[in-house]
């Protein structure tokens, strides 16, 4: 038998256009000669719809565009995530239940519907808000072979359905998923998928999405594992694929290494929210520093140079060196630079706030006042000519609170928002081996806000390579300062640190999305109360 795994980017609520693309690769399938097509979880509605469930003409649309899925299916057997309805009716006709499913459909039939049984509620996931569990396992014969079906955290846990089908002699079993990235992620998954199909002595096949949701990323890597749990077949990470493969396996694509998994998660974070979205281009205050070059670089690999404008907005504080850096990188990049000085812009706040702040000394929000000028700018540029502003902080910053709202947190879209700043070095180390895009000088020259004479990051933060340790370990380990001394760091720093990413929940809780990297990123993760007397020891 052949099958084909159609590993396709999908856009969440857009069914149509989801369900043409699925006709689409049924018909390539059918080209290409196989008899099975498999596609992700939730693939009509895309995932994660979240309160789009709420909305019953939504529901009863996607049901809809599955029938036009089946009516193409004549000749070919098809495996394709949708959203079911089932329980009681209501006093307006509709039914309560909903449930995350898979319907196998054969030559123009569904022959079965299955509901997923195991609905995850943890990180960036809250099925149990919207659906209710399946509870039976699902065996179907096609074309003389037993096929077990299930969807996602069906094989993550002990007790999946894939066991109850591996005793009615399920000889593959079919794993649609919206898995989203993390780092390494793919890795995890190919672990638990060799243990399941050892464990059932049956072909694992295995389907993910590819794309960008939001603050999710779906990096594809589809795969296929044979009843001795080796790898027989992979799809490429963040490409749609439609890979064919038969008992003897498939084409074998090679995993990326770290820094360039992160780096194409970021690219196609970047690329998707544009794009589907609708944004005809992106704008980005570039300040000489790493960061405003890391994000600039990104934009314009995503999205071609063309589409990528840069505004440098000097204050008396500008050294000449963030000009002519910028300079240098906007024109590695091939990207347009534009200069807007806020020399007058902030004179003139000063002038109108004098009365007020009369008496008072020059303090932070003379610098804060900066930030918003440069703010106020770029949000008045995107109004004007329709583009997305990219945030340039990162997950130091945003942690700690070293950052100004409605200033340089302004934006639509938030590239490195959990992109630690050691990190930074390390994917524009990468970046430059390609191509040598941000000079060593940016990379070399200690970080300013450049706000007040000689100021560096390093007056109000700890040194980034014991930060980011003790921002990891408490953020994404949920360690508590205790533990983290334990481990070797300064009390008073520690203390310090905790005290700051606390004292930001108000920032972040208005901060723009941007992709997740880690195990835990500021946004679906990360739900804290903004007032919040814990203190962690």
């Amino acid at each position: 038998m052949k099958i084909a795994l159609a590993q396709i980017n999908l856009t969440v609520g857009a069914l149509e256009e989801n369900a043409k693309k699925i006709i689409g690769c049924i018909r390539q399938a059918k080209a290409k000669g196989a008899e099975l097509v498999v596609f992700p979880e939730l693939a009509i509605t895309g995932y994660p719809p979240e309160d789009l469930l709420l909305k019953p003409q939504f529901i009863s649309d996607n049901i809809d565009a599955l029938r036009e899925i089946v009516k193409a299916s004549k000749g070919i057997g098809v495996y394709v995530g949708f959203v079911d309805r089932g329980g009681p009716s209501t006093s307006s006709g509709r039914r309560n239940d909903l449930f995350n499913a898979g319907a196998f459909i054969n030559n123009g039939k569904i022959i079965k519907i299955y509901h997923k049984n195991n609905l995850p509620n943890y990180g960036v996931f809250d099925e149990k808000r919207y659906f209710k569990e399946g509870k039976d396992s699902a065996v179907v014969n096609f074309k003389g072979v037993k096929i077990g079906l299930g969807i996602c955290e069906d094989i993550w846990v002990e007790e999946g359905p894939y066991k109850a089908e591996a005793k009615a002699k399920a000889k593959v079993i079919l794993n649609i998923n919206a898995s989203p990235y993390h780092e390494r992620k793919i890795y995890e998954r190919e672990k638990i998928l060799k243990k399941r199909a050892v464990a059932t002595k049956a072909h694992i096949v295995y389907v993910n999405m590819v794309g960008g949701q939001d603050e999710l990323v779906f990096d594809g890597g589809s795969m296929v594992l044979n009843s001795k749990g080796k790898l027989i077949a992979s799809a490429p990470q963040y490409k749609e694929s439609l890979l064919i493969i038969d008992e003897k396996g498939g084409e074998i694509n090679p995993r990326l290494e770290e820094l360039a998994e992160v780096y194409e998660t970021l690219k196609m974070g970047v690329k998707d929210y544009v794009e589907k979205n609708g944004f005809g281009g992106v704008i980005i205050g570039i300040s000489g520093g790493i960061d405003s070059a890391l994000t600039a670089a990104i934009a314009a690999d995503a999205l071609g140079s063309s589409k990528v404008h840069t505004i440098f907005m000097p204050s008396d504080f500008t050294a000449r060196q963030s000009m002519d850096d910028s300079v240098t990188v906007t024109k590695n990049l091939g990207v347009k630079m534009d200069i807007i000085p806020i020399k007058d812009i902030y004179s003139n706040y000063l002038t109108t706030l004098a009365p007020v702040f009369k008496g008072k000394p020059a303090d932070i929000a003379e610098e804060n006042l900066q930030a918003r000028s440069r703010g106020n700018i770029l949000m008045a540029l995107s109004n004007k000519f329709g583009w997305l502003v990219l945030n340039t902080g990162n997950k130091s910053e945003t942690s700690t609170g070293y950052c100004t709202l409605y200033g340089d947190m302004a934006g639509g879209f938030s590239v490195l928002k959990d992109i630690p700043k050691t990190l930074i070095y390390r994917l524009v180390a990468w970046r430059n081996r390609k191509k040598q895009v941000i000079p060593q000088s940016i990379i070399d020259r200690p970080p300013t806000a450049e706000l007040k004479p000689d100021q560096k990051d390093q007056d109000t933060l700890p040194p980034y390579e014991i930060l980011d340790p003790i921002i990891k370990a408490y953020v994404e380990e949920n360690k508590s300062a205790k533990q983290i001394v334990a481990k070797g760091f300064d009390k008073k720093t520690v203390d310090k640190v905790i005290s700051m990413i606390d004292r930001s929940e108000y920032k972040r809780r208005q901060a723009a999305p941007g992709p997740r990297i880690s195990q835990r990123a500021f946004g679906k993760d990360w739900r804290l109360p903004i007032t919040n007397a814990y203190k962690s020891l």
